[in-house]
């Protein structure tokens, strides 16, 4: 339940150097390297949890602030579409300014986005806040990777990565767990606030222990920025979500498709730079060249389908346990506890990945089922199958990324993984919409327990998608 897979952070972001550059440039072996790797982990645990704890606090926000079922997914959604449009920029920036630098200067951005979350006073307020906690937190990830891949050139790196994978898998479950117990706990009245304020003394100790531990990585200042290419992917992505994330607020008006239509455009304008920067032998944002391998265009579709169930499927969990269930913060986040357990055991079993989508729809069946079948069992009921599902999302996530990434040619390693890692967020936060959107179309009609039916069906439809595009992505080109 991690927004990045384990195997995925074996491979660099674009922007990022090579492996064949990392391993020639590495700096001898520092002897703080596994202190320095326990603070880049946390820094991206941090933003991990970040991405997760906003679910369980959605229902105490949307009531505090007044805001609309198109406000709470945008909370949500903005957070990834912000990072997901200036990752690969940020891992760029490391390269030309230092990677400590850049790190220490996303950390405390990250953690000044929080602390405004937390002061919001308004939906709209906290949406800008969210869209700068992302912007930061794309700024700071890329560094890690990066930090890691130079730190541990050695046959340690396969053990750092897996401490590294591991502490994003259980991310999501701590977030949504954290998020139920700070809530309840409303410390000094703070209410759902309290969650962005924890980042504040975690974020200054982070940072301050990286300025101190962390080597200075200088920069290469002989590279350049496409930042005409991150704003068309920007505006792109954004005109692509937000009319989804809009439209039943806004009764469907007949301008929110040219926004959508605009939003194709622009992302068709943005490919059409990138050829042209890539002509001009400039550095672009994402590799053209590779939309044309076939079998790692099959593996993005994989990843777009997989991502749009991944975050998704929390938020309608959260909204059902809360709103259908009636259940407090605490107990919602207690509930995701089996689906946490059952992901680390997933990801540790290996096997085949198309089998794992099966595990994962046999969950979200049985789920569905115990829902229409003991309506009024409780969560406790629904335990036995989030167990389920969490065991295959396990099985899927872990070698997800590798598994896509495995026929991508060594010199175009780092552009695959940035396409990648852009497609994962884009298609989180595409999910919060179309997924969120079904829900509260449902939910307004009937009941929650007709919306969280009609969502899990959408999610099954989307793992099932999975399968198939992997199936066809091992077929030969």
């Amino acid at each position: 339940m991690s927004i990045f897979g384990p195997r995925h952070l074996l491979e660099p972001v674009r922007g990022l150097a090579s492996t064949r550059d990392a391993f020639v440039h590495a700096p001898p072996i520092d002897p703080h390297r596994w202190l320095c790797l326990a603070v880049v982990v946390a820094a991206q645990f941090m933003f991990v949890v970040d991405a997760f704890i906003v679910n369980v606090a959605i229902p105490s926000i949307r009531r505090d602030l007044g805001m609309s079922e198109a406000g709470i997914e945008s909370v949500i959604a903005i957070y990834q579409v912000a990072f997901a449009t200036l990752v690969i920029a940020g891992g760029r920036l490391g390269d030309l300014r230092g990677r400590r630098t850049m790190f220490v200067l996303g950390l405390l951005g990250f953690t000044a986005a929080s602390i405004w979350c937390g002061l919001a006073g308004s939906g709209a307020e906290l949406i800008a806040a969210r869209l700068a906690q992302g912007a930061a937190a794309a700024l700071m990830s890329p560094q890690v990777l990066a930090t890691i891949h130079t730190l541990f050139p050695d046959d340690a790196r396969t053990p750092a990565f897996a401490v590294f994978g591991i502490a994003l898998g259980l991310g999501g479950a701590v977030g949504v767990m954290l998020g139920g117990w700070l809530v309840a706990l409303n410390l000094f009245g703070s209410g759902w606030r309290m969650i962005f304020f924890v980042n504040g003394p975690v974020g200054l100790a982070i940072a301050a222990a990286a300025w101190r531990l962390l080597p200075a990585m200088p920069g290469r200042p002989d590279q350049r920025m496409d930042l005409p290419g991150a704003g068309l992917l920007f505006l792109g992505l954004l005109g692509l979500i937000a009319p989804i994330l809009c439209g039943r607020d806004l009764h469907w008006a007949w301008w929110l498709w040219l926004v959508e239509a605009d939003g194709i455009a622009t992302l068709a304008l943005f490919l059409v730079w990138e050829r042209r920067v890539q002509r001009m032998a400039g550095q672009p944002l994402i590799d053209p060249a590779l939309l044309s391998d076939r079998g790692f265009s099959r593996g993005l579709l994989a990843a777009l389908c997989f991502f749009g169930a991944n975050m998704s499927f929390y938020l309608v969990l959260t909204l059902f346990l809360q709103n259908g269930l009636s259940l407090s913060p605490l107990q919602s986040g207690r509930t995701v506890l089996p689906v946490a357990l059952a992901f680390v055991f997933g990801s540790r079993a290996g096997g085949d990945i198309v089998r794992g989508c099966l595990i994962q729809i046999a969950g979200l069946a049985a789920i569905g089922a115990t829902i229409a079948a003991w309506p009024s069992g409780g969560a406790n009921a629904l335990l036995p199958a989030l167990a389920v599902f969490g065991y295959g999302q396990g099985r899927v996530m872990a070698p997800l990324f590798g598994t896509v990434l495995a026929n991508v040619r060594h010199a175009h390693a780092g552009a695959g993984s940035g396409m990648l890692t852009t497609t994962q967020q884009t298609t989180n936060a595409a999910g919060v919409a179309l997924v969120g959107l079904v829900y509260f179309t449902v939910s307004e009609a009937d009941s929650a327990r007709s919306a969280i039916l009609a969502a899990l069906g959408v999610l099954s439809v989307l793992v099932l998608c999975t399968a198939l595009s992997l199936r066809w992505m091992r077929r030969p080109a």
